[in-house]
């Protein structure tokens, strides 16, 4: 399944889910903010949001800093 990350497309597993995609890039859910087709998609429900062919996604990092 063809998916696009930060505007890189990339294949995942039929049936992966937004928790699976962190975990794949070795990313803490509590240190982003995804969105799923343009919607922002909440924390607790990132292991049950499936992907699907076509997604777009973007995960967006908080950096610290002053």
């Amino acid at each position: 399944m063809q998916i696009h990350v930060n505007g890189r497309q990339m294949e995942v597993v039929k049936d992966s889910t937004i928790g699976d995609l962190l975990n794949r890039f070795n990313i803490q859910e509590k240190l982003v903010v995804v969105e799923q087709n343009k919607q922002i998609i909440n924390k607790v429900v990132y292991n049950q949001t499936t992907l699907t062919d076509g997604d777009v996604i973007e995960i967006v990092h908080f950096v610290g800093g002053g």
